[in-house]
């Protein structure tokens, strides 16, 4: 770490959570269509209800990202709101060139339908997350999800390990780095608004962060089940995606920095009935280094009350990763038991 508090650009790449290995989803839908391994198949208690809550996916909160930038106060309101009461929102007009984006999902698509033999060359090791496979499994009882997965660190460019970065199909390489520092200039302008609504200059939460941390990932669905869904007063709603918007999820970090006004928002991506589905995400958090806690203003002024404590992010961050990041259970760790 330097003098004025940065981190050094020859520091080493961190590695996170170790993981059990695990069947390839993709090569046991291959041999067997029909069959869903019982260590695939949720409780019945953790599965969606028959409860419809399809209407609410029209009242999903949309956010105009060249309003934002524009500092727009309206649609400032509105970003307040869907952090306040959802944890979770779509953002249209935000700069991605669709090209971009399609380049990516094309080429991830192809990435996935390569042989096994040539996914396993870029495997995940089982002390980390980056590279193809399965990650956080940390039990043999674990109910796991029905995916695979290619995790890379893509910023700050000394964290990434080259070697798990797919040769196959040309280009992905360029693809992935095109693609990711355009979603890392949206998550800066995010970032800046975010502070505005928590009454900040709007650089505060990017300079909280010491370092931005961005991590890709892109997760492969065999045929199975039910659409997309996030949780909402404990209720699972669908979310029908607009054509080229991006879906935004509050951290834990935003709820901690801003000590439990803004939640971060359950949220479950599941298989498609009949054909295979891809998603893709994008992770922005702070360097490990980084200790994380309700910010002093956002402490509500007459009852004193920190909903959560001090904690180091690298220790939280590997925290959660070692529960498997299972519902909102990891928050624990940082609650203070009232």
């Amino acid at each position: 770490m330097g003098s004025n508090g940065t981190f050094l650009d020859n520091e080493e790449a961190p590695t996170y959570a170790p993981s059990i290995p695990v069947p390839n989803v993709q090569e046991l839908m291959r041999m067997d269509p029909l069959q869903v391994p019982q260590r695939y198949v949720r409780e019945v208690e953790d599965r969606t209800k028959d409860t419809d809550t399809s209407y609410l996916s029209s009242v999903i909160p949309v956010i105009d990202l060249s309003l934002l930038v524009m500092g727009n106060n309206e649609e400032l309101t509105k970003l307040d709101l869907a952090c306040l009461e959802w944890g979770f929102f779509q953002v249209v007009n935000h700069g991605v060139a669709k090209q971009v984006s399609q380049k990516m999902k094309d080429a991830a698509a192809e990435f996935f339908e390569l042989s096994l033999e040539e996914k396993n060359k870029y495997a995940m090791p089982s002390d980390d997350i980056q590279g193809y496979g399965h990650a956080y499994v940390v039990s043999e009882d674990q109910i796991l999800d029905w995916s695979d997965a290619l995790i890379l660190l893509v910023h700050p460019s000394h964290y990434r390990k080259l070697k798990f970065w797919p040769n196959s199909p040309k280009g992905l390489q360029e693809i992935i780095e095109e693609y990711s520092n355009a979603i890392r200039k949206v998550a800066t302008e995010l970032f800046q608004s975010f502070s505005l609504i928590m009454e900040m200059d709007k650089e505060a939460l990017l300079g909280l962060h010491k370092q931005l941390v961005q991590a890709y990932r892109v997760n492969y669905y065999p045929p199975c089940s039910k659409p997309d869904q996030i949780k909402h007063n404990n209720e699972w709603v669908p979310v029908n995606p607009i054509p080229d918007a991006l879906v935004v999820n509050v951290g834990d970090v935003f709820e901690i920095w801003s000590n439990g006004k803004y939640k971060s928002v359950e949220h479950r991506a599941v298989a498609n009935y009949n054909k295979a589905r891809i998603s893709y995400a994008s992770f922005l958090f702070p360097h490990d280094e980084v200790e994380i806690g309700p910010l002093s203003h956002m402490v509500d002024s007459k009852t004193k009350q920190q909903l959560f404590k001090k904690v180091r992010y690298g220790e939280y961050l590997r925290s959660s990763m070692n529960k498997k990041m299972e519902g909102k259970a990891h928050t624990h760790m940082a609650k203070i038991e009232v």
